[in-house]
Formats: C-alpha cells, sequence, structure tokens
C-alpha cells in the first residue's frame, strides 16, 4: 500500500550560526514572507512555519525532498536580501 504524498509532512529547520536575527520582527516578517512566496511558486503546501529568535522551522505536505528544496531557497534568497539591506556578511552562516 503506498502512502498519498499528501499525508507526508516534511519538518525542516533553518538555524542562524551567529545571533538571533529572526528577533527583529522586520527580518522574521521577510523570511516567513519568502517562505510563503518559495511554497506558492513551487506548489508546496505550508502546514505550519514556527520560528525562534536563531531558526525557522517549516512543516510542509510531501516529501523531505521537498522542504528541503524549500529552505535552500530560503536561505540563498534571505542571504542576499539581508547582505544587500543591512551590508552584513550573511544571515544564516557559512
Amino acid at each position: 500500500m503506498t502512502q498519498n504524498p499528501e499525508d507526508i509532512i516534511a519538518e525542516i529547520t533553518l538555524q542562524a550560526l551567529v545571533g538571533n536575527p529572526l528577533d527583529d520582527d522586520k527580518i522574521r516578517k521577510m523570511v516567513i514572507a519568502t517562505a510563503h512566496a518559495i511554497a506558492e511558486r513551487q506548489g508546496i503546501k505550508i502546514i505550519r512555519i514556527t520560528t525562534t529568535p536563531n531558526q525557522i522551522t517549516i512543516q510542509a505536505s510531501g516529501a523531505e525532498i521537498i522542504a528541503l528544496g524549500l529552505v535552500t531557497e530560503l536561505r540563498q534568497l534571505t542571504n542576499n536580501w539581508y547582505q544587500h539591506q543591512y551590508h552584513a556578511q550573511n544571515l544564516w552562516g557559512s
């Protein structure tokens, strides 16, 4: 018996290596909005997003590889935004 892909929920966390960047409301809102935009563009259903001061956890419908792809793109896009917005090295670390 095969499992329905919509019944699978993958969870993946992206964590900043330095500091608590998601304590900043503007940064947290941008990261969350970007996650939703990526998911919408890729047809991924986000079940839940939670944040702490230094991480974002995304639960998405589908295989873990789908969530990993979403978070990989999220990391790249938000790092680029953060570097240009704050003239800082990067948001998530190397």
